[in-house]
């Protein structure tokens, strides 16, 4: 890839960018240009497409930021992997938070899996998309516990299902077992239609949607039958030892004190644990303390245990995401 550069103006300037390869540089610009737009959008500058040839046009720091990004995306594509609008969003985040650590516009910017870590399930390849994915997934193995908490959309239970399942096909352990406290049905639980699976079923449906996504419908719907991998309400936990299981319970902010204790006791011999949860949703009734709260505070000094933690800047899902929990975290105090 070359570019040269003209000088337009005092406060603007053209780059022009060249890429060897045209089905690279189709992937880059993304169906109907989206990821081109949405570099334009974020870093306010003009995309013009000729050829092999990109023009980039604006204020000279945005230029150079908009170079760094392509640059990294297509030194992506060039190493055989995808581009997705994902990835132009955690780039271009991830260029944001650099403007405060000393790097200029213009600098070395790599996608962080390039760095190099990466979940292999049955059907897809899930790349941690920002530095703290990054840290996450990495205390997932190396840790027997581990605790990912921050707000919604920043891959926390995505990520460990996806590991839990890396381990499980990579015969690390024996069965995953996946939980959530059903809160929100409460004493309401019995009046639901159907067996006891029904009734729980739509408060696990989040665990179910990331299995599918990590493996083939007909396997995951065996290994559900032949319990290699389990999805229960977190009262089905009491009485158990977890052994050579891959452990998560997710929405952790809504466990007791007394249900989290039971649950972190249950793990046993080869197994790993992992804990999720977001602070600010708390579902339990007033004045029931949450058992994620009170785990972080009783654990944090025990030194084999990770407590990761997650930001607006982590949300992988839409954009608009981490623009609303970031008006609801300064909102926080009024109400």
């Amino acid at each position: 890839m070359s570019s040269s550069e003209i000088m337009t103006s005092p406060a603007q300037a053209t780059k022009l960018l060249e890429f060897a390869d045209n089905r690279l540089l189709i992937d880059l610009c993304g169906a109907y240009d989206a990821n081109l737009a949405s570099i334009e959008k974020t870093l306010g500058v003009q995309i013009v497409r000729r050829g092999n040839q990109l023009s980039v046009i604006g204020e000279e720091d945005s230029v150079l930021r908009a170079e760094t990004v392509l640059n990294a995306l297509y030194a992506r594509l060039e190493g055989g992997r995808t581009v997705e609008p994902a990835d132009v969003d955690s780039l271009l985040r991830l260029g944001d938070s650099a403007v405060g650590t000393g790097v200029r516009a213009g600098d070395q910017l790599e996608m962080p899996i390039l760095g190099g870590i990466e979940i292999q399930t049955r059907k897809k390849r899930v790349e941690p998309r920002t530095a703290a994915q990054k840290a996450y997934v990495q205390s997932l193995f190396d840790n027997e516990l581990a605790f990912g908490i921050g707000p919604a959309g920043t891959g926390k239970t995505y990520l460990a299902v996806a590991v839990g399942v890396s381990m499980f096909i990579g015969g690390h352990v024996d069965k995953i077992i996946l939980s959530r406290p059903a809160v929100e049905a409460g004493e309401k639980l019995g009046y639901l239609p159907g067996d006891m699976k029904d009734k729980v079923d739509p408060y696990m449906q989040p665990l179910y949607d990331a299995l599918n996504d990590f493996l083939p419908g007909k396997q995951l719907a065996k290994l559900l039958e032949d319990k290699k991998i389990e999805i229960a309400p977190l009262a089905f936990m009491r009485g158990r030892t977890l052994s050579n299981a891959f452990v998560v319970l997710d929405e952790a902010q809504n466990a007791t004190s007394m249900q989290m204790k039971m649950f972190l006791t249950r793990l046993g011999k080869g197994s790993r644990m992992v804990i999720t949860g977001d602070r600010t949703q708390i579902d339990l009734p007033r004045n029931v303390p949450s058992g994620l709260q009170d785990a972080e505070r009783l654990l944090k000094t025990i030194p084999q245990i990770s407590f990761n933690y997650f930001t607006s800047k982590d949300v992988v899902r839409h954009p608009l995401v981490a623009a609303i929990i970031e008006a609801y975290e300064a909102d926080t105090g009024h109400s």
